[in-house]
């Protein structure tokens, strides 16, 4: 790409001026799709001053995004236990992270056809209908529905602000825009472990979920209606042409048919949500993984993302992943990355948490305090991360840091995570982990946009959404395996026999867990049991780690600098 096609505008006076002279002048490149086309018009005509408003907006929405997040995390195992099933907390996770895998292609297409405004407002309708849903839950059933469409939304309006952010930065920037963006989580961290303990103990669990029903869509309104007036604006100035309206109705559902690929839309969230589903519901059929239906899914849904590998290769007039795409292998690097980072990392955080509050004896708080130490440090270190690969242009010599780092960490996490150890230790092990997490979710982002053009950034992003997502899925089905067939079986083993009446209250209820004294032989038979899981967790998914090394090797070390991506006024 033709640097001198690009205008950017960039923090120091020198990018401000570039070969064209003012960037007004420049025009949204006409080969791109819609969307595409929509936002470059938008950054050409918006002022700094929008810019920067668009930027503080994104700041409140990640402000009250890690605030919620963090008060549902420290409440969702109390949630699942008021309906005596704390032991599907796992499979709940599982599925809405299926769901939710299948959801960013489709939300990349509506981005790149009908416009980033539309595919933000259609994500923050799901997380608004996700809470109220789950605030007015009065079965697990319903509570595992709303909590799918709380993860749906929330996950999608997060990737859609990203989306946004890479719209409206250069790329040797973006590292410290999306640092920026995220930096909310370091006062959340602490105040949201806090909120969460009062919502349980003063008010309900219940308001926990819905005061951000609330709040949440008064903190996204501003962004969507920013995105359409500079829209209308760059409408007026003739910045964009105007949409046939001569179309015919069968016209125009052919039009947007081959725009979104419906047909590899269909196959892809198909394909996805049926090869996965049987990963959640294989323990409760009735032969367990050689169940005819489970095997029939597996087969089918495999089956169906091979058609749509081929019909995205040979047949789609647009397809939703570029095939160069696929093939590069720093794409394939950073999503792999990414892929091994979330299965290791789900492979025990789940019930972590839990086991502070048994194990250690913390409170609701404090647990919840030691669980966001990686918002705390990631908040802090990815403005440096963000600096330094702004001021080199360079991000992979990061990963010969972080990737031994975290896998050192994780290691002493299997030693750490049992009875009568300080909790000191386990906090030292989650800032090195912390250390080596948030320095891979910055250049796997950095990493596939820095390999693909403008158009495609939302599928570009997608993919390593979808990729992470799935292996958050795959992380969590061992973590549910290793604890359905370790932790109740421990405490068949460790509890006194006088307590083994009890065993199916306590294996589900995270309150009746913690209702034994600290020192009694049942809460020390307890806690042996949480031991004997999650050290096997943690082992599962410090082996699975080790791939990083190979995948960090695949990513090539490229030049943000002399990347030109993005048109307009652009930070």
């Amino acid at each position: 790409m033709d640097d001198k096609n690009v205008a950017v505008l960039a923090t120091d006076s020198a990018a401000t001026n570039n070969d064209n002279g003012d960037p007004r002048q420049e025009l949204p490149n006409e080969e791109a799709q819609r969307g595409v086309q929509d936002v470059e018009a938008m950054a050409l005509t918006w002022s700094k001053l929008t810019l920067i408003g668009i930027f503080l907006n994104i700041w409140l929405l990640y402000f009250v995004n890690a605030f919620q997040s963090t008060i549902l995390s420290n409440l969702l195992p109390y949630a699942t236990s008021a309906f005596e099933s704390h032991s599907l907390l796992n499979v709940i996770y599982v599925v809405a992270g299926s769901m939710s895998a299948a959801t960013y292609m489709p939300l990349s297409k509506i981005m790149d056809v009908w416009g980033r405004a539309e595919g933000f407002l259609i994500m923050t309708v799901f997380a608004t209908l996700g809470l109220i849903l789950m605030a007015a839950s009065n079965g697990i059933a319903t509570f595992c529905a709303a909590y799918v469409f709380y993860s749906i939304g929330f996950g999608g309006m997060t990737y859609a602000v990203d989306v946004i952010t890479a719209d409206a930065s250069q790329l040797k920037n973006r590292g410290l825009a999306y640092a920026f963006t995220s930096s909310p989580y370091i006062i959340t961290a602490f105040a949201g472990a806090k909120a969460s303990e009062g919502f349980y103990n003063d008010i309900s669990w219940r308001w926990g979920f819905g005061v951000f029903a609330i709040v949440f869509p008064i903190v996204a309104a501003p962004l969507y209606f920013i995105l359409k007036i500079n829209l209308r604006k760059a409408e007026r100035q003739g910045l964009l042409t105007k949409e046939p309206s001569n179309r015919t109705i069968l016209q125009s559902i052919w039009y947007y048919s081959v725009e979104f690929d419906a047909m590899g839309v269909f196959l892809f969230s198909v394909g996805l949500t049926v090869f996965l589903l049987p990963f959640n519901i294989a323990d409760s059929a009735p032969n367990g993984w050689s169940s005819g239906y489970i095997i029939a899914m597996i087969v089918v849904g495999f089956v169906m993302l091979i058609i749509f590998t081929l019909y995205e290769t040979f047949l789609a007039p647009i397809p939703l992943l570029d095939w160069n795409l696929l093939i590069d292998r720093t794409v394939i690097g950073a999503c792999l990355l990414d892929a091994t980072y979330q299965i290791s990392y789900y492979c025990w955080a789940n019930y972590f948490t839990s086991f502070l509050q048994v194990v250690n004896d913390l409170s609701l708080a404090e647990a919840g305090y030691v669980n966001n130490t990686f918002n705390v440090v990631s908040g802090v270190l990815l403005l440096i991360v963000g600096f330094l690969i702004r001021r080199t242009g360079r991000f992979k010599w990061l990963l010969y840091i972080a990737v031994p780092l975290y896998i050192f960490a994780q290691g002493l996490m299997i030693y750490f995570r049992r009875p009568n150890q300080n909790v000191g230790y386990l906090v030292m092990c989650q800032v090195f982990i912390s250390i080596g997490g948030s320095i891979f979710i910055i250049i796997e982002q950095l990493a596939i946009l820095a390999a693909v053009d403008h158009q495609h950034i939302a599928a570009a992003l997608a993919l390593l959404n979808v990729v992470g997502t799935v292996g958050d899925a795959m992380g969590a089905t061992i973590s549910g395996a290793i604890w359905t067939n370790t932790f109740q079986k421990a405490l068949e083993r460790y509890l006194p026999e006088s307590a083994l009446p009890d065993l199916d209250t306590i294996y589900e209820d995270l309150d009746t867990q913690l209702s034994y004294p600290v020192g009694s032989a049942v809460r020390l038979a307890i806690q042996k049991a949480y031991a004997y899981s999650q050290t096997r967790m943690l082992a599962a998914g410090t082996g699975v780690m080790g791939l990083a090394i190979i995948w960090m090797l695949m990513i090539r070390n490229i030049n943000l600098s002399k990347v030109a991506q993005v048109k307009g006024m652009v930070f």
